[in-house]
């Protein structure tokens, strides 16, 4: 306990006779750690933002008027077989009217026109959501059969494959880049964790010799630079998770009025705040711990 007590009291004289460098070091550290917790954000930012898209697409089937009680049933049962199918739902003639109505009663000529022509002109409507966008084709297909062509009007379906595939192309193209600010910050992290424990060694060169002829330990003489890792480690994360915690408070009344949700940033950060944090720490002790290690295996001498 009491060489334990010894490390940590002189790994803090350490830091505090290196501050700047000791500063700057955990200056970089967070940097590094804000750039891959803004990658985090842009991955979930586009998971909601393709979920939120998958959710509004959907084929819409219009039979004919003419269409029987039984043929829309079989039409119906038919598209419930596919596994591919998440949901449907299924308007008679009087439900697609009322749904019409409602969507053009701004509209004096369409509503007029309708009216002239008495009878309900609409036939009954299938609205079908598959698990995916690429099994919408799969059942536009499988309903081109001579079996229901002759009681479907038409089929509706928008491109939304290309829309999708233009959001993960920008996401890709975001993470690149923040990837490479990533890497970009834990290589100047490395350099300056190195610098730091080298000075710190230099500087400290003659205590370290007398450290050695009094019979100190090669662990003991390591210790208080990889205390110092510990320290530049949870300071950095700390003052990251702070950091973007306000952030994401910041940001999430922009994210609502996009996702409709009003705190998902937030409650991201507060739901994975355990792994979030263990993660990191861990990567950043890795860092700094196996660049004080070779700082040491090279500039000192035991």
């Amino acid at each position: 306990m009491l060489s334990l007590w010894r490390i940590i009291k002189f790994s803090f004289e350490d830091i505090a006779r290196n501050f700047s460098l000791s500063a700057m070091t955990v200056l970089i550290l967070v940097l590094m750690l804000l750039s891959v917790n803004t990658l985090v954000a842009v991955r979930l930012l586009t998971d909601e933002a393709i979920a939120n898209i998958k959710d509004q697409i959907d084929v819409s089937v219009y039979f004919h008027p003419e269409a029987t009680a039984e043929e829309l049933a079989a039409a119906k049962n038919y598209v419930e077989s596919f596994p591919e199918v998440r949901d449907l739902i299924f308007l008679s003639r009087e439900q697609t009217l009322e749904k019409f109505r409602a969507a053009y009663e701004d509209n004096e000529k369409v509503m007029s026109s309708l009216g002239e022509l008495g009878d309900n002109p609409l036939g009954a409507t299938l609205i079908i959501k598959t698990r995916e966008p690429s099994d919408y084709e799969k059942i536009i297909t499988a309903l081109s059969v001579p079996e229901y062509e002759g009681i479907i009007e038409s089929k509706t379906f928008g491109d939304t494959q290309t829309t999708i595939d233009k959001v993960h192309t920008i996401t890709g193209q975001v993470e690149r880049f923040t990837l490479f600010l990533t890497s970009l910050f834990a290589v100047i992290a490395f350099v300056i964790v190195f610098n730091t424990v080298r000075v710190a060694i230099y500087t400290q060169r003659i205590e370290i010799s007398i450290k050695k002829l009094v019979g100190a330990s090669n662990w003991f003489v390591r210790g208080p630079y990889l205390m110092e890792s510990l320290i530049f480690s949870i300071l950095s994360v700390g003052i990251t998770l702070v950091a973007i915690y306000f952030s994401t408070r910041l940001l999430d009344p922009f994210v609502a009025a996009m996702f409709a949700k009003p705190h998902l940033l937030t409650d991201y950060l507060l739901s994975h705040i355990l792994e979030l944090a263990g993660l990191q720490l861990a990567a950043v002790l890795l860092l700094t711990a196996a660049t004080s290690t070779l700082a040491m295996r090279r500039y000192l001498r035991v």
